[in-house]
């Protein structure tokens, strides 16, 4: 079914209202990433976690996603619609931020303040992956008959941009001092700003929704349609786990992420004694990837949309981030200009894959499993970013313990080049079933 003029005038304002709780939730995940040297002694602050109880609290993000939230709720985004759904998880992301932010300022003892921290964080966690999957099953749903990859490359754009105005902005809000011992409202400062704008973006959510019930009026296409070839049935789950294309994207989704992601919370660990830089031009060097990201994933998702070929650029894209790695691994000892040539590799592959993946999902599946589709992917992604992050994890760890950082940033990189050659084979074989299946219109440009 066409756009309606309505529509037409509106998809643009939709999608400004949907990004701003995206760019708020990247904000508040990586708020402390550039200050996380608060807490690695824990007279440092008068909050009093230590760098096991931080990486315990960042740990929660993922818990509830892990263990079949994702599923459930991408189910319950099917059943009861993109409003109903993502106002309670917007909602959820909110109310979990807030959680974090009174735990951190309500001066209550490190170990209690922890827990309520790393509960607020799973809720967190769960409520932005969901709100995550609610935004792109409606850009989806905005923009099937137009610039679906460009809509989607803006969202993941502005989205990062949460990401590196948090890297810039948290050292400036918590300056670092020497001696200082930091107060709890000195500490909260990055949680005070992303509690803001995530207020903002609950209120812009809020708009969406009364766009989104007056373009469904529009369209003659409620939200919860109740013919019975569109209404959504549990048995419908069965037939995405026996859709080969769903594994593939799954599959892609899971090695060419966590060789990015799981690559960015150990970057300094394999930088500095790969490149023999200090710690902050390290932290620009890897702040790269999502400034890249800002510039790119619209301009790679508008050349989908006109050149289609949408499973080339995943190939090509992740041949990028596999030379990235292999440079990382192997390029000379102590020269920085191969950092900085990998990261501008990767940036280009982190822009390139994400543009053609993500809309190629409503080409696979039907409308009405869409959202449990996004969620499974999530899920996978989800699952497989723990294992990969638990893994670097230990063979930092095993080189530390023999004094060996050099040979574990090369060991830990070795994992990174492994993932990105099976996100290549993966990608081809994508490419593969486009040709086989050209009804699905995988490589056909978005009209």
């Amino acid at each position: 079914m066409k756009r309606t003029a309505l529509s037409k005038s509106a998809c643009w304002i939709a999608l400004a209202c949907l990004v701003v709780p995206m760019f708020a939730s990247y904000f508040f995940d990586d708020m402390f990433s550039t200050i996380s040297y608060l807490f690695e002694d824990p007279a440092r602050t008068q909050l009093g976690w230590d760098a096991v109880g931080y990486g315990l609290y960042t740990s929660g993000y993922s818990v509830l996603c892990v263990f079949g939230g994702l599923v459930v709720c991408g189910i319950l985004l099917d059943k009861w619609g993109v409003r109903v759904t993502g106002s309670i998880f917007v909602g959820m992301m909110v109310a979990g931020a807030a959680a974090v932010l009174y735990a951190i300022t309500a001066g209550l003892a490190p170990e209690r303040s922890l827990r309520i921290a790393y509960a607020g964080c799973m809720f967190f966690g769960l409520g932005s992956e969901i709100a995550g999957t609610a935004v792109t099953r409606s850009i989806a749903k905005w923009f099937r008959h137009g610039p679906m990859a460009l809509a989607m490359g803006l969202q993941l754009a502005i989205a990062r941009l949460g990401t590196a105005f948090a890297l810039v902005l948290s050292p400036r809000l918590v300056v670092e001092n020497a001696g200082h011992v930091y107060s709890l409202a000195e500490t909260a400062r990055p949680a005070v700003v992303g509690l803001g704008l995530m207020a903002a973006g609950l209120i812009l959510w809020a708009v969406f929704v009364a766009l989104d019930a007056r373009f469904d009026r529009a369209q003659e296409s409620p939200d919860q349609v109740r013919d019975d070839d569109s209404t959504f049935r549990f048995a419908d789950v069965l037939g995405i786990f026996k859709n080969g294309n769903f594994w593939l994207v799954g599959l892609l989704c899971v090695l060419f992420y966590s060789s990015i992601i799981a690559f960015k919370k150990f970057a300094g660990a394999i930088l500095i004694p790969r490149f023999g830089i200090p710690a902050e031009t390290a932290g620009w060097m890897v702040s790269m990837l999502p400034f890249a990201t800002v510039v790119f994933a619209p301009l790679f998702g508008l050349l989908v949309d006109k050149r289609g070929q949408g499973t080339r650029w995943m190939v090509l894209g992740s041949v990028l981030a596999l030379v990235a790695h292999l440079l990382l691994a192997f390029a000379p000892q102590g020269v920085p200009f191969f950092g900085y040539l990998a990261m501008v590799l990767l940036g280009f592959g982190y822009s390139l894959v994400p543009a053609a993946l993500w809309p190629s999902v409503p080409k696979i599946v039907p409308d009405k499993v869409l959202g449990t589709t996004f969620a499974l992917v999530y899920w996978v992604q989800n699952l497989g970013l723990l294992s990969f992050k638990m893994l670097a994890g230990w063979i930092l760890g095993r080189a530390a313990d023999g004094g060996g950082a050099l040979r574990g940033a090369v060991s830990v990189e070795l994992m990174f080049t492994a993932l990105c050659v099976a996100a290549v084979a993966v990608a081809l074989l994508f490419a593969r079933s486009s040709r086989r299946h050209p009804e699905l219109g995988l490589d056909a440009p978005n009209k």
